[in-house]
């Protein structure tokens, strides 16, 4: 109770519930919301950590930025989405507030647009060589929503495609990867979206600072191929899946294309299928279905697995 307690007390001022209502919508920074708000840095900072102490909103680093969003799963993080719901959708200064939040909204889409403006060529002669991403898209679409999947982890999010795509089957995703420039894409991308249902994290994929048994589902598309050890990323992936949980993968089938390897820093010319079984073995997955599709010079593999509902490991 007395948490409770603490919890409304944080609240309970007008600037704490603008910036609930704004944390509600993405991870901003403290630059960002003094912008939205007109008030100055050590303020919100001040606000920001009242709210962060009860247990409102979640606080990530990355790098030299600090984002904040609305606090995830726990009793104060329900009683924000309380909150937020009660708030009047026609009061005029949070109505203004989400206009300066558009604004900040489109100058990260103009980032974004930089930046593929300067990668699009690369990216786009990798992706003329197999089958239309669309497809793709649609069996990995299938095979999640066709589960009771509450929880999901994408790693190695890069623009967070996966988590628009599913977005609307899965109440609560979040998206990790370690690149800070990638993430500041994926930010631009959901919250043009209107995508409201993602966390995003930079964190080392090999070691993902979250506890084990976390997600009823992870994802890992078109990664592994840069991965030193593959393996490891599946073992760490398989650490994170509930009992029952399932892992999707989206990669390469081997391949002998070596310009990929020079031009576009793959580590790993694909992977035969067998290579695959094994290391979701190792790692106490049992493998499960397995799909390939074919395109132009490369074909991409799909396979799934799931943990057993009694684990085989000490985690």
């Amino acid at each position: 109770m007395l948490d409770l307690v603490a919890a409304l007390k944080a609240a309970a001022e007008p600037t704490r519930l603008r910036l609930l209502a704004l944390c509600s919508n993405s991870d901003l920074t403290v630059s960002e919301l003094t912008q939205i708000l007109g008030q100055s840095q050590p303020r919100i900072s001040r606000h920001l950590k009242l709210l962060h102490q009860a247990g409102l909103v979640d606080r990530q680093r990355e790098g030299s930025w600090v984002y904040f969003r609305l606090a995830g799963q726990g009793s104060s993080g329900d009683l924000a989405r309380i909150l937020i719901d009660s708030m009047p959708p026609d009061d005029p200064t949070l109505t203004l507030d989400g206009e300066r939040l558009q604004q900040v909204f489109q100058r990260r889409t103009e980032k974004a647009e930089q930046y593929f403006g300067r990668n699009a060529k690369r990216w786009d002669q990798v992706r003329s060589l197999y089958v239309d991403e669309r497809e793709v898209e649609r069996v990995l679409l299938d095979l999640v929503s066709t589960r009771s999947v509450k929880r999901l982890l994408d790693i190695g999010t890069g623009t967070g495609r996966v988590l628009e795509l599913l977005a609307a089957s899965v109440p609560e995703l979040t998206g990790i990867d370690s690149s800070s420039e990638m993430l500041q894409v994926a930010r631009a991308n959901l919250a043009r979206k209107g995508v409201r249902n993602c966390a995003l994290r930079r964190c080392n994929m090999y070691q993902i600072p979250l506890p084990g048994g976390s997600f009823d589902a992870v994802t890992i598309h078109q990664v592994l191929h840069f991965a030193e050890t593959p393996e490891q990323v599946i073992t760490e992936a398989s650490r994170l899946l509930t009992p029952g949980g399932r892992l999707f993968i989206i990669d390469f089938e081997e391949h002998e294309l070596e310009d990929l390897r020079e031009d576009h820093a793959h580590r790993w010319l694909g992977f035969r299928p067998a290579t695959l079984r094994d290391w979701l073995a190792g790692a106490h997955l049992e493998p499960g279905k397995h799909l390939s599709l074919a395109g132009g010079a490369l074909t991409v593999g799909v396979w799934t697995a799931r943990r057993p509902e009694t684990a085989l490991d000490s985690d």
